[in-house]
């Protein structure tokens, strides 16, 4: 068993990275007293959403910084941010910090949802990105990927057990919450952590309502609509169960797909 937590917050537009870090510090305090292993922010979660974006490269000073809370709470931490890459282009980027500080893994997102994130990032081109968490493993997405059954698929056939995905949804898309992130737990028979902002940013309306939903269809803790530090548990066991009654990975027939 691996507990986990996600944090909703704070809402609005974060005054600076680092008051975007002192929240942090604090969820991760509250988290690991919680015994949780392991911490999931929302998108962008560094700079805020629809912000002049501070990019930075992924082994930048929020990476130290996110390290030194990890490391002092002895918990990953997955966290989003503007990732600075070749050639002057940013990428809408999650990197996963492990609990002595430690990069494990660093994804860019690879489905950009509308003009004003297709103006301003470049699309990711690695679709599946993993890496172990006491003995888990963990799979990286952003937002509007995960509304892909494709995206998903791809970590299911490549061994990810639990998901993790930051997010910035909106209103009035709750529909993404609530229905179609425990559809795809069910479908690809995997956790899936949604962590979301909330509040107000400019002309965006953000839904909260993060969630871990379980392979069997379950919703095991979900946020209100506020700033919210949800903590639920992810167990292989239920996991190994869950794939043996439904076994849609081993009934698949892909000749049939192409």
């Amino acid at each position: 068993m691996v507990r986990i937590a996600l944090f909703q917050g704070p809402p609005g537009v974060p005054a600076s990275t680092r008051a975007a870090l002192r929240s942090l510090d604090t969820a991760a305090r509250r988290a690991a007293a919680g015994g949780a292993r392991l911490l999931v922010t929302s998108e962008l979660y560094l700079t805020g959403y629809a912000t002049d974006h501070a990019a930075e490269p992924a082994n930048g000073p929020g990476a130290h910084a996110v390290a030194r809370i990890a490391a002092e709470h002895g918990l990953a931490i997955a966290y989003g941010y503007p990732e600075a890459g070749p050639g002057g282009t940013t990428y809408n980027a999650v990197q996963l910090i492990g609990p002595h500080g430690a990069a494990l893994a660093n994804y860019r997102k690879t489905h950009l949802f509308g003009d004003f994130e297709q103006k301003t990032f470049a699309a990711g081109a690695d679709p599946v990105v993993q890496a172990d968490v006491d003995g888990l493993c963990v799979g990286l997405l952003i937002c509007y990927d995960v509304e892909f059954p494709e995206a998903v698929r791809a970590h299911a056939l490549a061994g990810t057990e639990l998901l993790l995905v930051p997010t910035a949804l909106m209103r009035p898309y709750e529909i993404v919450a609530n229905s179609v992130v425990p559809t795809r737990a069910w479908e690809s028979q995997l956790y899936v952590a949604y962590a979301n902002r909330c509040g107000r940013e400019g002309d965006y309306d953000f839904a909260g309502l993060s969630c871990l939903a379980a392979p069997d269809g379950t919703v095991r803790a979900r946020a209100g609509l506020g700033e919210d530090l949800i903590i639920a548990d992810v167990e292989p066991e239920l996991l190994a169960a869950s794939r043996a009654e439904n076994t849609y990975l081993a009934d698949r027939r892909p000749e049939l797909y192409r």
